[in-house]
């Protein structure tokens, strides 16, 4: 499944039209899609979240992956 057809509203929901599918996400998780559908790598985000939120890039680093992996579980091409 591809990112491009997730669709991100402002109450943190996920939303993918091709198969109806919802599902609620945190605040950094609707970050990080949006950052991937941005086309953003996860070098990138993970810096960018590390000095949003001034936290170590290693905390970051692993949250990141954890999530990414997590995506891939669930059918996303990220």
């Amino acid at each position: 499944m591809q990112l491009d057809s997730l669709i991100l509203d402002e109450n943190n929901m996920g939303f993918i039209p091709s198969t109806g599918a919802t599902f609620q996400l945190n605040k950094i998780g609707k970050e990080i899609l949006a950052l991937l559908k941005d086309g953003f790598g996860k070098d990138i985000i993970v810096e960018t979240l590390s000095k949003k939120y001034n936290i170590d890039e290693k905390e970051v680093f692993i949250d990141v992956s954890d999530f990414l992996a997590k995506l891939k579980i669930y059918g996303f091409e990220v």
